[in-house]
């Protein structure tokens, strides 16, 4: 009887325990508590851009003070949930990047209450960082994370294109010294000078002020209140109009398109995996729920269930043998 009680004693606890993790689980999975936490976080960003008008709102500091600090309690709240969601093993709940995002805000917002004696540099950066809680945002919504992934995803190839853009700057900026660097020493001096002034000319800038200069020549166009560095005007009405009109087109129409066609193929490539982690998270709840029972479906029909998962072809040889490691330890 002595040997029983304490294994009775240990199955209730261990019981009340999983009790507890699956509410925290019910919770966090929960579409009330999502919608309360995109609220708070909009609330959150409201409260940063009020506190920008210090004057005005001397007179209620103390009310958005202690709306600072609820709303750094939810988030506190969030965390802990989330933590407690993934049951026995708290710490995958590190394994998202955004849940990593979503804690550093929060830790680094607790020391202003741990570290009173801040200096004003480290003071304004705990202010970035209650402007940061803003970002929260993308962790609510799963479309913008969709959309903030596939920009992180398309910078590498982004790289290639801004070596490809570097080129085109370099090309036409040491032609324009050697062609217009004596009619326009003001924007074309040199190659540096140069790379700036197509730098303009590419965001539309008053582009068409630096075209008219070396077409109709620095004593006719541009130089007025600065005749003493026009030493050599010279025209060029068709050159120039080349020169630029062309810069202008590959510069703006057909490198923005080559940006356009990375993001838009980034974004191909992360809904096709966002698509296979959906699957591949559907399978190890109908996993999870053949193994314990509480799934209210027979074992017939999840198995049936899992087979229609695995035979659509949305989880890869990879994903499928990494899902059988973590969930039935093989």
């Amino acid at each position: 009887m002595s040997s029983t009680k304490p294994n009775t004693n240990a199955t209730d606890t261990l019981s009340s325990m999983q009790r507890f993790f699956d509410f925290n689980k019910r919770i966090a999975d929960s579409s009330r508590f999502n919608i309360f936490i995109l609220l708070t976080i909009i609330s959150a960003g409201i409260l940063v851009g009020i506190q920008t008008y210090e004057r005005q709102v001397t007179h209620i500091a103390h009310i958005l003070n202690l709306l600072d600090v609820i709303i750094l309690f939810i988030f506190t709240v969030e965390v802990f949930v989330k933590v407690f969601a993934e049951g026995t093993k708290p710490l995958n709940y590190f394994k998202d990047p955004w849940n990593i995002f979503d804690f550093s805000i929060v830790a680094v917002c607790y020391l202003a209450f741990v570290t009173p004696d801040l200096d004003a540099s480290f003071i304004a950066v705990l202010r970035l960082a209650r402007i940061l809680r803003v970002f929260k945002l993308v962790t609510a919504i799963p479309k913008l994370q969709l959309l903030v992934g596939a920009l992180l995803r398309s910078i590498p190839s982004m790289g290639y294109v801004g070596v490809l853009l570097f080129l085109l700057f370099y090309i036409y900026a040491a032609m324009a010294v050697f062609i217009y660097g004596d009619n326009d020493p003001v924007h074309f001096e040199n190659l540096h000078l140069a790379m700036l002034s197509l730098f303009r000319v590419v965001t539309l800038e008053d582009w068409t002020d630096i075209m008219y200069i070396n077409m109709y020549g620095c004593d006719q166009y541009g130089y007025d209140g600065m005749e003493e560095l026009c030493t050599n005007p010279s025209a060029s009405p068709t050159g120039a109009a080349l020169f630029f009109v062309s810069f202008v087109l590959i510069g703006t129409m057909v490198i923005m398109n080559l940006f356009i066609g990375v993001i838009m193929t980034s974004m191909e490539e992360a809904k096709q995996e966002a698509n296979q982690d959906t699957a591949l998270g559907r399978i190890q709840k109908r996993v999870e729920a053949l193994q314990t029972g509480t799934g209210g479906k027979s074992k017939a029909e999840e198995i049936k269930e899992i087979k229609e998962l695995l035979d659509s072809g949305a989880i890869d040889d990879d994903e499928f043998k990494q899902m059988k490691k973590e969930i039935l330890g093989k």
